[in-house]
């Protein structure tokens, strides 16, 4: 994936989290986001 492009992903969490759809996240790596999304569907 290169800067400024949209991509849909899975994503399992390793810890659980309260979240609802439309919840808005950031992705980081080392102090640095790299990412950021939209919850669209939560798989139960």
């Amino acid at each position: 994936v290169m800067p400024g492009d949209n991509v849909d992903m899975s994503v399992t969490l390793i810890q659980p989290v309260a979240m609802d759809e439309g919840l808005r996240f950031a992705i980081r790596e080392g102090g640095r986001t790299v990412g950021a999304g939209r919850v669209t569907k939560i798989n139960k």
